[in-house]
């Protein structure tokens, strides 16, 4: 494993401090407006800045690398982001705070694809599935360590801010200092949704309703802790422990989901999640069986997109994955920056501490979906030509990395099994 890590590792350890940073901005900002006295509406707004910037941002990725080149498109995004966090206690506002998110946003993606696109370029392709499992790894880690920086001051302090846009500034050291290669870019196009749609409906479905989950957890998961009496270092623990969850669960639940109907297992871990959200509810007096609960919520919701996805690459010929991985991230992404604007109003209307019973429509919307394709298709388990990869949304890039990407090389010389004839029907 050493040998693997070594040659890459200067880009692992800029995107972990890339990820404190942007990791601690994120639950701060919920943090702080909570204290701040903002509307559950308005919070929900905020954050949903943040997705809708990384949203827009993907269509700019590609084309600015390619124009400036790898290192100078991270500095000048690094930059920015770090900016931003500052600018975010110098003009503390709704408004004010809504433009910055979608600035942030925009920048981070890019941040993202600059060390994806490194990583895939930079890496054979016997390789790319084991850096791809270091690299989710070093995703979740840090997105999990970053929560903690909360204990290190007041949420209503200047301090926490600059921690943030020093670890993004810093970010960019073993970034510059490193000697990869910078790649050359390739245009990744996007599957036709219709065409996705034809192929794989509960992949569509689950990018995007797992997309209105998650990013209402993102964005106002701290929120609705901060709500129900937790302070800022239990708000840390509590998405910790839902970050962890996700971490552990997504690697024994998805290879079940190898040997299994995948729809069978979406289905399943939705209604459970569903479940688990309602403990969320129930265990709000109790921060240690909160604990537990966003613990036991955080597993199975991080799981339904990887799920989906899996399901999405057994149901595609080996040279449309990318693309129609490509187009599901869309999905996910519109879904995320959708979630917390729509949260933030059932929060207004009917509570603060409403957001689990959020949570459980979408998990309900997407499990009864699934059944009914369920219903209406029977899956042959031969179809199942690829592995489940343990992942979080990051960018388009990042699907070039996993391992059943390897397919499209191995394809050209001998067809996969019920996948390269395209003889699937729809699900």
């Amino acid at each position: 494993m050493l040998p693997l890590i070594v040659p890459i590792g200067a880009v692992l350890l800029g995107v972990a401090l890339l990820l404190l940073g942007s990791g601690l901005l994120n639950t701060l900002l919920a943090v702080r407006g909570s204290l701040e006295g903002y509307s559950d509406s308005s919070l929900g707004l905020i954050m949903s800045g943040y997705f809708l910037g990384y949203f827009s941002g993907t269509f700019a990725a590609l084309p600015l690398i390619r124009r400036v080149g790898h290192i100078r498109a991270f500095a000048m995004c690094a930059a920015l982001a770090a900016c931003s966090a500052l600018l975010h206690v110098m003009f503390v506002g709704p408004w004010a705070w809504m433009a910055l998110r979608v600035m942030n946003g925009f920048v981070l993606v890019i941040l993202y694809t600059v060390v994806e696109s490194w990583l895939n370029g930079q890496t054979p392709a016997e390789q790319r599935g084991r850096v791809f499992a270091v690299y989710m790894a070093v995703n979740l880690g840090a997105l999990a360590a970053a929560q903690q920086l909360l204990r290190l001051e007041s949420a209503m302090s200047f301090m926490l801010f600059a921690v943030a846009a020093m670890l993004i500034s810093v970010s960019l050291v073993p970034v510059t200092w490193t000697r990869f290669a910078q790649p050359p870019v390739e245009t990744v196009t996007r599957l036709r949704f219709k065409a996705l749609y034809k192929a794989a409906p509960v992949s569509v479905a689950g990018a995007f309703l797992s997309g209105l989950a998650m990013g209402a957890f993102w964005g106002l998961g701290p929120v609705y802790a901060s709500r129900v009496g937790l302070d800022s270092a239990s708000v840390a623990t509590f998405m910790s422990v839902a970050i962890l969850g996700g971490a552990l669960f997504q690697y024994p639940l998805g290879r079940y989901s190898d040997s299994h109907d995948r729809r069978s297992v979406l289905s399943v871990i939705c209604l459970a999640a569903a479940a688990a959200a309602v403990l969320v509810w129930l265990s709000s007096g109790s921060p240690m069986l909160l604990y537990l609960a966003i613990g036991i919520y955080g597993g199975l919701a991080f799981c339904a997109y990887p799920v989906a996805l899996a399901h999405m690459i057994d149901r595609l010929d080996a040279d449309k994955i990318l693309s129609g991985g490509s187009s599901a991230l869309f999905l996910h992404g519109v879904g995320a920056a959708v979630g917390p604007a729509l949260a933030g109003q059932m929060m207004e209307f009917l509570g603060a501490t409403s957001l689990p019973f959020y949570f459980v429509i979408m998990q309900v919307a997407l499990a009864l979906y699934t059944l009914l394709r369920l219903h209406i298709v029977r899956e042959d388990l031969s179809d199942h030509t690829s592995h489940f990869v343990p992942m979080v949304r990051t960018s388009q890039v990042a699907l070039e990395m996993m391992p059943e990407e390897e397919m499209e090389s191995e394809s050209e010389e001998e067809p996969a099994p019920g996948v390269s004839q395209g003889k699937h029907p729809p699900d």
